[in-house]
């Protein structure tokens, strides 16, 4: 059953992480956590201590990020324009229970170099009072690198 969190419990929505440029991801992600989270938006879902993995290297770019602001500060500075997402498709962990693992891609365009971005991810979701507390992403690293690379 979704709780719905109160106006307190809820992230503010003047910080600079709710980037419109990111919200088709934002909104896949709530779409695929449906009644296993509480809150209208990505950012309401994450605990305040929450660990990002990232198994993916790119040059300037962490493995990891901890603590949801630290995530918000990130991306700010998000710079593709997502479009759409979809191919969603949900798997829930029988042991342990708290694992959601997430199938989608995202379409748009990479401004710096206006080529299209479109990139598939799994991500594996854990968990606790109804709050995402840790992420490990994989990506397809060659979509990005296509679309940051000028011709």
């Amino acid at each position: 059953m979704e709780k719905k969190i109160s106006k307190t419990e809820m992230v503010k929505r003047t910080r600079p992480g709710f980037n419109k440029n990111a919200e088709p991801f934002f909104s896949i992600i709530m779409e695929g956590l449906k009644g296993e989270v509480d809150g209208e938006h990505f950012w309401d879902a994450v605990a305040e201590n929450a660990v990002f993995e990232f198994l993916y290297n790119f040059p300037g770019f962490t493995n990891k990020i901890k603590g949801r602001n630290a995530y918000m500060d990130w991306f700010a500075g998000y710079t593709n324009v997502l479009q759409s997402a979809d191919n969603l498709r949900v798997y829930k962990s029988e042991q342990p229970k708290n694992v959601v693992i997430l199938e989608y891609a995202v379409h748009g365009i990479v401004p710096s170099t206006r080529k299209a971005y479109d990139n598939r991810f799994c991500s594996i979701i854990t968990l606790e009072n109804r709050k995402i507390v840790h992420w490990r992403d994989y990506m397809d690293s060659l979509a990005v690198m296509l679309s940051v690379t000028p011709d």
